[in-house]
């Protein structure tokens, strides 16, 4: 755990100190007992033991993701905006920058660069069914004149 001070303006022009507390990943990952439940969503760090049994989906969902970034999770079940603001009252720090991943943006190959050959998804079909076209073809006129 490291902590780290910061300083800046607000929207008035005072002065405001924060304080971040960063949390290594390994760290997170002892807190996943029914005594301290930690979760990692979005790079921040949550201590949500005492919602455990307010949690609407049951304990039993929290416990699953305990321990470790249950971001996907999070999103895939579309929590509402009420959810949204209620999970900064469980708020204790940020994951330690060493340990974040790399956004990679959107999953999709074709948005991301990733796919070098794409191409060849649809051209190979393509080529298949012309080159089918041209040889039943053949065959039927052969077949009339013989």
């Amino acid at each position: 755990m490291a902590t780290v001070e910061a300083s800046g303006r607000d929207g008035k022009g005072q002065g405001v100190e924060t304080s971040v507390t960063y949390y290594r990943l390994e760290e997170v990952a002892k807190r996943n007992t029914l005594e301290e439940i930690w979760l990692v969503i979005h790079g921040r760090v949550y201590d949500i033991t005492r919602f455990l049994n307010e949690h609407p989906g049951g304990e039993e969902v929290l416990l699953e993701q305990a321990g470790a970034d249950a971001s996907e999770s999070f999103e895939d079940v579309g929590h509402s905006s009420d959810a949204r603001e209620m999970l900064k009252q469980y708020y204790i720090g940020d994951v330690h920058p060493n340990d974040l991943k790399p956004e990679s943006g959107s999953k999709d190959p074709s948005k991301d660069g990733m796919c070098k050959s794409c191409w060849s998804y649809w051209i190979f079909p393509i080529l298949g069914a012309v080159l089918l076209g041209f040889l039943y073809r053949y065959y039927t006129s052969e077949s009339r004149s013989s």
